[in-house]
């Protein structure tokens, strides 16, 4: 039945919002012979007809500006890679937007407002997925259908490096999906480097194994869960996440959630889980790397996911709450070399190139974050490719809750994120690969409840708006029908009294006649009252 509903709710969202917008890499605009050969990314924003919203205080298109910093040694090459110094091999000019206002054009508003001018601030909360309601669940199905399923109407991605395109001059860019466009962008962060005609350099990650890795991760969250609210009109959406301490197993594998495990065929999915007829994409990386070619987003099979049957001489389980504890306890945002190897490194613990109960960094062990990555021994096993796997959202989205609660106990300025000498890609004023718009490492070190969103065990009500927020949002959303009960209640209520007052006029009768009536109608009326609301 609830496989029925949700099939339903899918077909609705996809025949309703098609059209709609998302957020990811290359914008549509910027994919032309025209846009690559003069390196200016400023598409129009529809409300005014002129260049980034700029007729409307919205924004105006300017240089890039890069801060050179000096680099680890961990990439030995420069001028080799379209990712280097972000996005410059692509575009030198692009949007800065204004105020509230933000997007590729201008034309959406920054994480935590809203409204027409981006003037409304406000406060979202995710949820632990155990802690959402069957409808809440069936929806968050749903959605991720309606991403799977939605050709991105404002972005497509590149299919070649731009030396293969002939330095602009000939674009290879196709179209994919919402979902898998995400996958993408997970891709190409963290794809080997092709150097030279027969060199690949696979120990370089804009998104992995360097101080990045959360501020990326939390950016990359937060695009995602405005690309759902967007493609589905549901504003209020937020990524749930799993709260896998001390877990035994994978208790959200099973189809009412994120898929159970094929009765007969090992690796595979249930077939009574939607999951099962998913085709993942950028899952293979050694055959792209001797191609020397992108990963083009086309099917390369099934949703493959064994939880528990991994080598556990690497990862024993899942993660306990003291290892998370201890993490915690850690005051060093990183250390160097600010890479894998980093000791007493909250980032390189939490991330689980360390172990989280030393704190010392240990190769032949997966702990913490890439202990849940090898645990599911699938399609979450590759780097690349692990945003196939939809508990990649969930598991990250509490990985995030983790790096959040780091913050506020800790309580770090700016300044304690790197500015220099981390992996490329991973110093505080680089632009975070490959989002357009653009953003810092730096502009994401900082506080969810900044950036709009708090997680509900998180939550501190600092004062009644907060604590109301969620409920005076409830109620935005269903006035009209309060408004209504108010005037029924307040018109029976006036019929009763006049009842009653004539009632009292009469004759008094015996107890039993008196009260019995008057019993009966209130448990109607209250009933009546209920259903109607």
């Amino acid at each position: 039945m609830e496989r029925k509903i949700v099939l339903e709710a899918v077909g609705f969202l996809l025949v309703l919002f098609n059209i709609q917008s998302c957020y990811g890499q290359f914008p549509r605009p910027c994919t032309t012979v025209d846009a690559l050969l003069s390196k200016e990314c400023c598409p129009v924003w529809p409300g005014d007809g002129s260049t980034c919203g700029e007729l409307s205080g919205r924004g105006t298109c300017q240089d890039v500006t890069l801060i050179n910093s000096a680099v680890g040694p961990q990439f030995p090459y420069v001028g080799v890679d379209d990712r280097e110094n972000w996005p410059t091999v692509f575009y030198n000019r692009t949007c800065q937007c204004l105020g509230n206002f933000m997007g590729y054009n201008c034309a959406d508003c920054k994480f935590g407002f809203r409204g027409p001018n981006c003037t409304e601030s406000r406060r979202m909360i995710r949820k632990e997925i155990f802690r959402m309601n069957s409808a809440e669940k069936s929806k968050f199905i749903a959605y991720l259908n309606v991403a799977k399923h939605t050709i991105s109407p404002d972005y497509v991605i590149p299919t070649g490096t731009y030396d293969q395109m002939n330095n602009g001059s000939s674009p290879m860019f196709v179209d994919i999906n919402v979902y898998d466009l995400f996958v993408w962008i997970h891709y190409y962060a963290s794809r080997d480097a092709f150097v030279g005609e027969n060199t690949i350099w696979s120990n370089i990650d804009f998104a992995h194994e360097a101080p990045a890795f959360a501020p990326w991760h939390r950016y990359y969250l937060l695009h995602w869960e405005h690309q759902i609210q967007k493609i589905t009109g549901d504003e209020n959406f937020t990524i749930p996440f799993w709260d896998w301490r001390d877990a035994q197993g994978c208790d959200i594998c099973t189809d009412e959630l994120l898929g159970g495990s094929h009765p007969t065929i090992s690796g595979l999915l249930s077939p009574a889980s939607f999951f099962s007829t998913w085709q993942i994409t950028c899952s293979r990386a050694e055959e792209y790397n001797s191609q020397r070619a992108l990963c083009n987003g086309t099917g390369e099979g099934p949703l493959l996911r064994n939880p528990g049957r991994h080598d556990r001489s690497r990862t024993p389980r899942l993660p306990t709450t003291a290892e998370v504890e201890f993490c915690l306890s850690l005051t060093d945002y990183d250390t160097a070399p600010m890479d894998r190897s980093a000791n007493f490194s909250f980032r390189n613990t939490l991330e689980g190139f360390a172990n989280a109960q030393t704190g010392i960094a240990n190769r032949s062990q997966s702990n913490l974050h890439n202990s849940l990555h090898v645990f599911l021994n699938g399609s979450m096993s590759s780097v690349q490719g692990s945003a196939n796997d939809p508990i990649f959202l969930l598991h990250h989205a509490f990985v995030d809750s983790i790096f959040e609660q780091w913050l506020r106990r800790h309580r770090p300025t700016v300044a304690v994120y790197p500015e220099a000498n981390a992996p490329i890609g991973h110093n505080r004023e680089y632009y975070m690969v490959p989002f357009i718009p653009l953003n810092t490492n730096g502009e994401f070190f900082e506080q969810s409840r900044d950036l709009g969103y708090d997680y509900d065990y998180l939550a501190e009500p600092g004062s009644i708006e907060d604590f109301l927020m969620p409920y005076l949002e409830q109620a935005r959303q269903i006035w009209q029908w309060l408004v209504g009960a108010a005037v029924v209640g307040g018109f029976i209520t006036a019929v009763l009294a006049t009842i009653i007052g004539l009632a009292c006029r009469k004759k008094r009768k015996p107890l039993t006649e008196e009260t019995q009536p008057l019993l009966m109608e209130a448990e109607d009326y209250h009933s009546t009252y209920q259903s109607n609301l």
